[in-house]
């Protein structure tokens, strides 16, 4: 203990002193959410301004701060984004051409890290030291071992309101080349607002989902609704990709136990966490939670081991086909693939198991159709028509897979808005879709 803290001590900067060890052209990396790394992001950011760095690149997934290279387009070639997944002011620069997107399977992010990069930095917020000298990776397991495997040298910032994850990824105070100390509250989700169409979706969702199942829910009004109509359910488990709020509630409620899955019997698995302050809470000291690498959490083969596993994800629009786009509307980017093709497949695998697309049936109020006869130009297929399995809109549950096209066409035009019901025919039969 008392090397570890002289290490700590010898280690620790401010986020100034650990920018100015950046130089022209590096390449560094972050993980998801609140694992990144605010402090040391604008201290770069703020020397890229002065004219003191070029061509440094940051790549990292789901943006939860500002940063200025995606914020500020005269940092391009300066400061660069590269986003695994994007969210807000990712997506806005990467619509904008100042930032780049990398595209991939969530689960392959840590082969692609392993095999075309190496890193002149990894840069990751993490709890405060433990006793015996080492951090949590707090809310990533994701790809952080990925980088740190990859990474030169190790930028910790240190974040007192960081949960310590005591069944997840760790790494020693001697692994590290800077530590500058942070204490600055979590980035949270604020709560989502349940619509009656959500609600409803959620119902159905849940009305298909039997006692003991195990599930994942991704993140927005009808996962949350979903959630909370399994309130009444018995036995759930849970493995997922993004651990949710209405996972702390399903556990909370006793509704979730673990205690029917045939792998990690007992505890949650997860591969990130973000959210509210709940969750943050849940995860500090907890052994009943598990925060594990991506290329394990994601792999449809491990995802396809517990029995009746759920996966509830969502979508922009989907073809008569079954095609499925969750990335763009149009050619215009949105976000990434994700991890949803990873759990519509491992769900598909697993005995008993479901996978769910959920949306509403329409956006900009009702006036377009989410069920189309056809992708809308350069909108990009997340989820192909030979892996999707149910679709759900507030007007039913349709059951694509194994089905042939006409009958696919049939059942998405019953769940589409009564107002496009007609249309939607007429283009099918005008395709020779429906017979």
């Amino acid at each position: 203990m008392m090397y570890a803290q002289e290490d700590y001590q010898a280690k620790k900067m401010t986020a100034a002193q650990a920018a100015a060890l950046v130089e022209n052209g590096w390449l560094l990396g972050m993980d998801s959410s609140a694992a990144q790394t605010p402090a040391l992001m604008q201290a770069i950011a703020d020397r890229a301004y002065a004219g003191q760095l070029e061509g440094v690149k940051v790549q990292a997934l789901l943006d939860a701060y500002p940063f200025a290279y995606y914020m500020d387009p005269a940092l391009l070639g300066k400061m660069t984004g590269f986003s695994w997944f994007s969210s807000g002011a990712a997506r806005q620069a990467v619509n904008g051409g100042y930032a780049d997107l990398l595209p991939s399977y969530y689960r392959d992010i840590p082969s692609h890290i392993r095999r075309e990069y190496s890193y002149d930095a990894f840069c990751i917020s993490v709890s405060p030291m433990d006793k015996h000298g080492y951090f949590s990776f707090a809310t990533a397991g994701s790809y952080s071992q990925a980088m740190l495997d990859k990474a030169q040298r190790v930028f910790v910032e240190v974040n007192k309101y960081q949960p310590r994850a005591i069944r997840g990824g760790q790494i020693h105070v001697s692994q590290v080349t800077a530590i500058v100390e942070n204490d600055s509250p979590l980035p949270v989700l604020p709560p989502v607002k349940i619509d009656r169409d959500s609600e409803t979706i959620g119902g159905l969702i849940a009305e298909q989902i039997p006692d003991g199942a195990c599930v994942q829910l991704g993140i927005g009004a009808i996962p949350d609704a979903t959630g909370l109509a399994l309130r009444s359910k018995h036995d759930l488990g849970i493995h997922t990709e993004m651990f949710t709020d209405s996972m702390v509630e399903l556990i909370a409620c006793g509704a979730v136990n673990n205690s029917k899955k045939q792998i990690h019997r007992g505890r949650s698995v997860t591969t990130f966490a973000y959210g509210s302050q709940r969750i943050y809470d849940y995860i500090d000291d907890n052994p009943a939670i598990e925060i594990l690498p991506v290329e394990y959490v994601n792999d449809p083969a491990v995802i396809c081991r517990n029995d009746n596993m759920i996966s509830i994800n969502a979508a922009l629009e989907v073809d008569l086909f079954g095609q499925v786009c969750a990335e763009s509307v149009g050619t215009r980017h949105m976000s990434g693939t994700g991890g949803q093709v990873d759990f519509v497949r491992g769900a598909c695998q697993s005995k008993g198991g479901k996978s769910f697309i959920a949306f509403t049936s329409t956006a900009k109020g009702g006036t377009i159709s989410k069920i189309r006869s056809t992708l809308a130009p350069g909108a990009v297929v997340t989820t192909s028509k030979n892996d999707v399995d149910y679709i759900v809109t507030e007007y039913g549950v349709a059951h694509l897979r194994g089905r042939s096209l006409a009958e696919r066409a049939r059942q998405l035009i019953a769940i589409a808005h009564p107002d496009f019901r007609e249309e939607l025919a007429f283009e099918a039969k005008k395709r020779g879709i429906m017979l």
